[in-house]
């Protein structure tokens, strides 16, 4: 038998809770520079408790071909793609309304 859900009951491979999960955050994208001028993306206002954080980095820097680290709740990714990474969010089902670019 599969096992189940702790939050919504059903078994794991029909467990809803991270879809619905994406549709409640707001997550913001910025742009920070730091020493020696260089310029980092920011993705903050996801919650690590109900989205796996580590999994969506590796994906990000995956898709925009770049380094990155998770630090204290916020992804950081190295250069400037704060107008890439909307679309790659919205692929992977967060919804745009809750996605803001600063």
């Amino acid at each position: 038998m599969s096992e189940v859900c702790q939050t919504c009951g059903l078994p794991k491979d029909l467990c809803v809770c991270e879809s619905i999960a994406k549709e409640r955050q707001r997550i913001v994208v910025k742009i920070e520079k730091r020493k020696f001028k260089k310029n980092y993306t920011v993705i903050e206002g996801i919650d690590s408790k109900e989205i796996n954080i580590k999994d969506l980095t590796k994906t990000l820097k995956n898709k925009l071909a770049c380094g990155g680290t998770v630090k204290e709740g916020k992804i950081e990714l190295q250069g400037n793609h704060k107008n890439k990474v909307k679309p790659i969010l919205i692929q992977m089902g967060f919804a745009p309304e809750t996605i803001d670019v600063v």
